[in-house]
């Protein structure tokens, strides 16, 4: 799990806190909580991290480089504190030369302060002054603004975040026995004390930016210990902040390369191209025998790399062989398609040489052939859940190597009703979705989405933008449980409605309620400690705020109506709100909104078990227009006896109006900002 941080701890300064609970409770054998910080270790497991102590030698440019976050954690001399007995707390000056490089070139550190800091004989202030960081000697008493009755138990007082919100849910915080800190201009101070305390105003934590690299300091480390960090919201402020100073992944999860012999293939097809009618025949086959035979032989010449399928590429050249001594009419590949599955070779990182006359959703409408060269994204978390908890053996996460024109679209997924065949099977085993070119798009609209919206986001939510990876792996878990739920629940009509004649806004529901179960089932497996869980929350939120109703044609777009249902059911019941041209989010609350949405969207589909056809189409509409304004010359929202009585389906199908539920004055202002990068993302490679 390389998208997640790799957390080093120094242990080897004279620390007074370890993350080893046996070596705290050897330093403090009445007391460990007072020493551990396993617990705080624990967390960062539980989110994905991976933590180490470094209990030996200096602290050099390869023991940092391996490691995304460094935790210093109050090293003290013994007649001060019970320590790791490990070293001098004094940091030699080639060693904060390391750790300035480090961060400057991208790692995160992160400082534990103590009260009254110059007695310790440690020199953390020379370190933190090379961020523009000063700490102040001394000890903050506010009886006024404490936590259980104790003076020096400070409640910091969290400062409104402008960008980075590392507060995000974790709002309160106590210092026990803090000095202050003095941040330099720029700094973002995330907690400082009340107007009434002894020392009033001043910082009590803060985070700098640091050449590409970012710190964070505390004027106390108890708020972290063992015996600590379950009070007020500790344990989500020590994730946030660990995962803002983290060092993000660059260049992973890349789509690497296909070599010469793809270039040969993809410049034939392209040949072949403007040779094509929309139905895939070709008229002048004198021109197009010599194309398909050098696409015939570039597939010979890539089939040794694919040896697992063998079968389906010599399918693929017998397909085009006759289609060829058939003159080119309307191709014909059911055999190859039969011969294609990828269902059955889910290995990570197996690849495949694809090669169909297909039109592409969201794509090019014409049977074109098509050549794709894709990579299986099957990592092994991901296969043990769909092993026992989401089974769901149709289902193909793919990434891209390379491709043909026709996939220069809007296009993200491979499927085989797509291809050009005789007959159509009596099922399909497999659908393929291209989770990198899809988390691509996501990241890209959201983060110009949240810089025009002006939201601070929490750090978890960050970090999901700004690595592919991590984007490409939380797509594939929201992808599978989104897809299996299809096929799960209470159902009042066939969830695979493709082919029945339905208003636009059954569709948008559907596809909604799958989206709030993938929500509410990441709430749950967050809990259980699967680390991407949280991220599939932020995906699911930004996505369908953001990018699904400001994308594609307005006329009976379902994906935008339900981003609208779901923006505007958080605003009415005021979980987002749009003041002063900056949109908020109560972080706290978003969960428990969305699970009372999905709780509406469910038991409308309850009731319509009961309920004849057409009058759940307008309790759907009915719930639908609860939240998003219907267009003022709506004939359904002037209900059942404004439709037509005679011709159902089709009369009252054909009164739906285009765009039935037009975009708020909110989203056509955002859609206008983010139409560049809207059409930017077309054909996006990861």
């Amino acid at each position: 799990m390389r998208a997640f941080p790799r957390v080093l701890f120094d242990e080897a300064h004279n620390e007074s806190w370890t993350i080893r609970r046996q070596v705290a409770e050897a330093m403090n054998p009445a007391h460990p909580d007072d020493n551990s910080y396993a617990r705080a270790a624990e967390i960062l497991r539980h989110l994905g991290d991976t933590v180490a102590a470094h209990v030996e030698g200096p602290i050099t440019p390869a023991v940092l480089a391996a490691h995304d976050v460094f935790v210093i954690a109050h090293p003290s001399a013994d007649r001060w504190e019970r320590t790791t007995g490990l070293g001098s707390p004094v940091l030699p000056a080639e060693e904060l030369d390391a750790i300035e490089r480090y961060v400057a070139d991208g790692g995160g550190l992160v400082v534990l302060a103590e009260c009254e800091q110059e007695k310790y004989g440690n020199n953390l202030a020379e370190l933190l002054a090379r961020f523009g960081v000063g700490i102040e000697h001394a000890m903050v008493q506010d009886p006024g603004n404490c936590y259980n009755g104790v003076a020096t138990w400070v409640l910091g007082r969290p400062v409104p975040a402008a960008a980075d919100d590392l507060t995000a849910g974790a709002k309160e915080a106590c210092f026990y026995r803090a000095g202050v800190l003095d941040p330099p201009a720029g700094a973002t101070v995330l907690f400082e004390t009340s107007p009434a305390a002894d020392l009033p105003g001043r910082a009590l934590a803060v985070a700098v930016r640091h050449g590409r690299g970012r710190v964070v300091v505390f004027a106390d480390s108890d708020l972290f210990g063992d015996d600590s960090i379950d009070d007020l919201r500790h344990a989500r402020l020590w994730g946030n902040v660990v995962t803002w100073a983290a060092r993000v992944p660059v260049g992973e999860a890349g789509t690497g390369g296909t070599g010469d012999g793809f270039a040969t293939l993809k410049a034939a097809v392209e040949e072949l191209r403007p040779l094509t009618a929309k139905n895939g025949s070709v008229e002048d086959a004198e021109a197009a025998a010599p194309v398909v035979g050098r696409i015939t032989a570039a597939i010979q010449d890539l089939a040794p790399r694919f040896p697992h399928d063998s079968e389906y590429l010599t399918t693929v050249l017998a397909d085009l062989g006759k289609w060829r001594d058939g003159g080119f009419g309307v191709p014909d590949f059911l055999d190859s398609l039969n011969a294609f599955h990828p269902d059955t070779q889910r290995a990570d990182g197996l690849e495949h040489l694809v090669v169909f006359p297909m039109y592409t959703q969201n794509g090019n409408p014409n049977r074109n052939l098509e050549a794709v060269w894709i990579r299986t994204v099957w990592p092994e978390w991901l296969a043990a859940l769909e092993r026992g908890r989401y089974d769901n053996p149709m289902f193909v996460p793919i990434a891209f190597v390379d491709f043909t024109a026709g996939y220069d679209t809007n296009s993200a997924v491979l499927f085989p009703e797509t291809v050009a065949v005789r007959e159509t099977p009596p099922r399909f085993s497999w659908g393929a979705i291209f989770c990198d070119r899809e988390a691509a798009r996501f990241r890209q609209v959201s983060r110009a989405a949240a810089d025009t919206l002006k939201l601070a986001m929490p750090p978890d939510a960050a970090r999901l933008l700004d690595s592919q990876e991590l984007a490409q792996d939380t797509f594939i878990l929201w992808d599978l449980v989104h897809d299996r739920t299809h096929s799960h629940g209470d159902l009042p009509f066939d969830p695979f409605m493709i082919k029945q004649r339905m208003p636009y806004w059954l569709y948008s529901l559907e596809e909604l309620r799958c989206d709030l179960t993938a929500f509410g089932e990441a709430v749950r497996l967050e809990t259980e400690g699967v680390p991407h869980a949280r991220y599939v929350q932020h995906a699911i939120l930004f996505d369908r705020l953001f990018r699904f109703p400001i994308t594609g044609e307005r006329v009976r777009n379902y994906d935008g109506l339900g981003g609208q249902l779901l923006f505007a059911y958080l605003h009415r019941n005021d979980v987002v709100r749009w003041t002063d041209n900056r949109l908020s989010v109560d972080w706290d609350r978003v969960a428990g909104c969305v699970a009372d949405l999905r709780g509406e969207v469910e038991k409308l589909y309850r009731d319509g078990i009961d309920r004849s056809k057409l009058a759940h189409w307008l309790a759907a509409h009915q719930l639908v227009a609860a939240y998003v304004a219907p267009h003022p010359a709506s004939v359904w929202h002037r209900g059942a006896d404004a439709l037509p009585v005679e011709g159902f389906p089709k009369a009252v199908v054909d009164a739906v109006l285009p765009d039935e539920f037009p975009l708020s004055m909110f989203y056509e202002a955002l859609r206008r900002k983010l139409s560049d990068v809207i059409e930017a993302t077309k054909g996006i490679r990861a």
